[in-house]
């Protein structure tokens, strides 16, 4: 079974919230999905997941949540051979902060792809300026993520 280990970054619990959503639809699909929101590098280094999928909110002027900032970080220091490895993003941010829109997705999403992973499909921004369900929102996207993951094993 193809193991996707989700990892998030949030300040007001709501991109948790949607990766806690995200586990439980790819578990459902049949795949061994862990959202592992507290995660040291070592020990995500140690799991060496098959597959990857980053839900991140954009902080301040388009930055990325501390936790999630530090982990990435250490994972991009110790470059892991993740070539190939497939790789999904769901950004959440506000459209009313112009160009800092799901920055931190973007910037999370660059790194990840620069140790070789691929993209599986199109990362979804999810936009707190048009919904008040984002976790809800990203049913259909995580319905098609789920589908290409399957078909990855």
């Amino acid at each position: 079974m193809l193991e996707v280990a989700i990892l998030s970054g949030t300040v007001y619990g709501t991109a948790e919230e949607v990766a806690r959503h995200a586990e439980q639809l790819l578990r459902d699909a049949g795949l061994e999905a862990r959202h592992l929101p507290r995660i040291e590098p070592e020990a995500l280094l140690a799991l060496d997941p098959q597959a990857l999928l980053v839900v991140t909110a954009t902080t301040g002027a388009g930055e990325t949540p501390d936790a999630l900032q530090s982990l990435l970080d250490e994972i991009v220091a110790s470059q892991p051979d993740w070539r190939g490895r497939p790789l999904a993003v769901i950004g959440l941010g506000d459209t009313a902060y112009g160009e800092d829109f799901c920055a931190a997705a973007l910037q999370a999403h660059m790194r990840l792809l620069a140790l070789g992973m691929r993209d599986l499909q199109s990362q979804l921004q999810l936009d707190a300026s048009e919904t008040v369900t984002p976790e809800e929102d990203a049913e259909p996207w995580l319905a098609r993520l789920a589908e290409r993951l399957l078909a990855v094993r």
